[in-house]
């Protein structure tokens, strides 16, 4: 029996998490499928759970094995979420890669700031476009977020119709771009829609999201009231707020100085493409001190507490320009993610010290989402009706809270899958038809490694329990060439009862070398994993932790 052709979706990240967003979707047979990839995104490291690594990235073996038939990947945005991993994995995939102009451009200023970054070749295609690609039909549909130029994404085949919101709200005063407009999704709708692919980061919060236009009215009143400096730090990609914090300046008689790299980077794409015009060019950091502490705005990087980031330094008062003093403002123009609840409270902490008013979303509009929440999601499910449901972006709470609201709007079919899970989603009833292999993939500096690598597991080591050297010389007799050679890194100076630990090793070390015949000394294999596992097992005695311990043994 010929096997039937159908129109199926496959996340390789981002569904079961928020982050690391990274969607397949195939046309074809179980016996062969032409893909799209949509997006290709990052997650960020946790340092105590990951230490050393600076990125997470999905595992892309499954397309990989494929990649014959990958005809091309489409970008829906330019947050690093959806576009982060590309500078790693595209050189593994080598096919066409799809933007709208802003996207484009941030990944070519982004692709020009990385050492040893491969050209990739982007094709800019215009908002509200519709091409082809292979055997899919893609139409974008503008919609409102927290960056320019985000799509929706409308994926025709023979065998069904898919629309792809990515990340979306409903904005009516973006303050960057054009307001969201339904007319699309309603015209969809009509035609008819077999799967809605959606966002589900914030379905449990009730209602609508607030817009930018209020965030700038918000700012507007918070930076011309101010007395003295204010520093405002937010997202670099969310031009929206970068351009309603200089027009509260310009309203305040104020100018704008931009510290960070990625904040430049980001403005510098902006003005090129016209999202800033109106605005004065703003300064640099060397245009700091000139300024009256009543006429500057700072727009920082920071908001999350990356530790070298322009924010963090400021606040540690190790910045090389920029110094902020008592009564002088910081204004958090984003939300934290969860996870760096921690680095970031450090930096507040450190700016109130400082004698520094600090204003957040806790008290001010000084920051709305970027995401629907559930009034906004049954608008979309009202206007686009479709057949079948899978929600995607995010945890599985908000996966399963999404399948419920989408029940209620009268989905016939609503499929809860994971990353992994292969969802048929036309013709017939969508359901999941099989499992793919997924994973995590780690940039540690400027190397990828697997999520299982050994080098993980004894970095995880030694941070719990550091490390012990221990050098040792045997000449052909067995017998002790010079003295051991001992290093300790990370391990406390001294026991509990003022022992220091370097002379309880020395000791151990001694005592091992002393208890082993020389035949045995003769033996290096031998001798080394004795005196591992002795020296491990007194420090253990002492301390209740064992070290990672490597024996070096020379024979002279």
């Amino acid at each position: 029996m010929a096997s039937k052709t159908d129109l199926v979706f496959l996340p390789l990240g981002g569904v079961g998490e928020i982050g690391m967003n990274l969607a397949l979707y195939g046309y074809g047979t179980s016996r062969g499928r032409k893909w799209l990839m949509v997006d290709c995104g990052v997650s960020f490291a946790a340092e105590e759970h990951l230490p050393g690594i600076d990125l997470i990235l999905p595992d892309i073996a499954f397309i990989e094995a494929e990649r014959a038939d990958l005809v091309g990947i489409l970008l829906t945005h330019a947050h690093e979420d959806h576009f982060g991993a590309l500078a790693e994995l595209w050189p593994r995939l080598r096919v066409p890669v799809y933007a709208t102009p802003f996207t484009a451009g941030l990944l070519a200023a982004k692709l020009a700031e990385e050492h040893g970054a491969a050209e990739i070749p982007v094709e800019v295609v215009p908002l509200g476009g519709r091409f082809a690609v292979g055997p899919f039909d893609i139409e974008l549909i503008s919609v409102t977020h927290s960056i320019p130029e985000p799509n929706s994404v409308v994926i025709r085949t023979p065998a069904g119709t898919v629309l792809h919101t990515a990340d979306w709200k409903v904005d009516p005063q973006p303050v960057v771009g054009v307001p969201f407009d339904p007319a699309p999704f309603v015209a969809l709708g009509a035609e008819g829609v077999d799967a809605l692919v959606c966002d589900s980061t914030n379905v449990i919060r009730d209602g609508r999201s607030p817009g930018e236009g209020d965030v700038a009215r918000s700012l507007g009143e918070i930076i011309k009231a101010a007395e003295n400096r204010v520093a405002v730090t937010a997202f670099a990609s969310n031009v929206a707020r970068i351009r309603s914090v200089g027009e509260a300046a310009l309203a305040a008689d104020r100018q704008v100085v931009v510290v960070g790299r990625a904040m430049k980077r980001v403005i510098a794409v902006a003005r090129e493409l016209g999202l800033l015009d109106g605005l004065p060019a703003f300064l640099g950091e060397d245009g700091y001190q000139r300024l009256p502490r009543d006429k500057v705005v700072v727009l920082c990087t920071g908001s999350q507490g990356e530790p070298r980031a322009a924010l963090t330094r400021i606040a540690g008062g190790n910045h090389p320009t920029i110094e902020l003093a008592r009564g002088d403002m910081v204004v958090y123009s984003a939300r934290t993610i969860p996870g760096n609840e921690r680095e970031v409270g450090a930096v507040v902490n450190a700016l109130v010290k400082a004698g520094i008013e600090v204003v957040t979303d806790r008290t001010h509009l000084v920051h709305v989402s970027g995401h629907p929440r559930s009034d906004e999601l049954r608008d979309m499910y009202a206007w686009v009706k479709p057949r079948a449901a899978v929600p995607v972006h995010g945890e599985a709470l908000h996966l399963h809270e999404h399948a419920k609201l989408a029940r209620s709007m009268g989905v016939e079919r609503v499929i809860v899958a994971y990353n992994g899970d292969m969802v048929q989603l036309a013709p017939g009833p969508a359901g999941i038809i099989d499992e793919a292999p997924v994973g995590r993939l780690y940039k540690d500096g400027r190397v990828i490694i697997r999520a299982d690598a050994e080098a993980i597991r004894e970095r995880r080591k030694l941070a719990f329990a550091g490390f012990v050297g221990i050098g040792v010389a045997i000449d052909e007799r067995g017998e002790i060439a010079s003295d051991p050679q001992i290093e300790l890194i990370g391990l406390p100076e001294r026991t509990g009862d003022g022992e220091a630990f370097f002379e309880l090793v020395a000791d151990s070390v001694d005592a091992a070398l002393d208890s082993l015949p020389r035949a045995r000394r003769r033996d290096p294999e031998a001798l080394a994993e004795t005196l591992r596992r002795t020296v491990r097992n007194s420090v253990q005695a002492k301390w209740g932790k064992k070290p990672i311990c490597h024996v070096f043994v020379l024979e002279v």
